[in-house]
């Protein structure tokens, strides 16, 4: 069976993964315009590809071994039409953003990579400190050195904040899988 192939970008798209969608723009069908894309991070590198005609439809089709050299991160994109081989007329159609995510069959099998949103990585540094540190030890001094943690009050409001942004990672990842979310609706008739 073969899968069916979207009609927009993705949300996310692993590097190493062949990557492919369809686009239709009315007003500029493939016959008579090229379709390219521009992605942009604040600081990887960025890169660009360009669709084939499918008819009057816009085909992108990105090899493995080509996005299997993307950095992980969040990407801005745009998506515009130009004239064929002169690029004199160009216009913008669509813009997003896209997450790569990265290629777990790089490199070793033992190679560490830690793909923990920002959330998790917070809350589970919080949790460890304050499963770690004697709460009495507000502040200490060695050799003219002060050091003055965050009071526990406010590190449990942070804990509280990021179990949240935690729990609604994991609710859409169930409801991404088919699972439910554990939350229950009722209603009276």
């Amino acid at each position: 069976m073969t899968a069916s192939v979207p009609t927009i970008e993705p949300l996310s798209a692993r590097a190493g993964d062949t990557w492919k969608w369809t686009r239709t723009f009315a007003d500029y069908p493939a016959s008579a315009w090229t379709l390219k894309y521009q992605f942009k991070h604040p600081t990887l590198a960025g890169f660009t590809f360009t669709a084939t005609a499918s008819g009057d439809d816009f085909s992108i089709s990105v090899a493995a071994a080509t996005t299997a050299a993307f950095a992980a991160g969040s990407y801005s994109w745009v998506c515009w039409a130009e004239t064929p081989t002169t690029a004199t007329e160009k216009h913008t159609l669509d813009t997003g953003q896209m997450t790569v995510d990265p290629d777990l069959r790089a490199g070793t099998s033992t190679a560490i990579l830690d793909d923990r949103s920002h959330a998790r990585k917070m809350f589970d540094a919080i949790e460890t400190w304050l499963e770690t540190k004697d709460p009495a030890v507000a502040e200490y001094e060695i050799a003219g050195r002060r050091m003055k943690y965050i009071p526990i009050a406010e590190l449990v409001k942070l804990h509280n904040n990021y179990k949240l942004q935690v729990e609604a990672e994991d609710n859409a990842n169930k409801l991404r899988r088919g699972e439910g979310a554990g939350r229950k609706i009722q209603f009276r008739i």
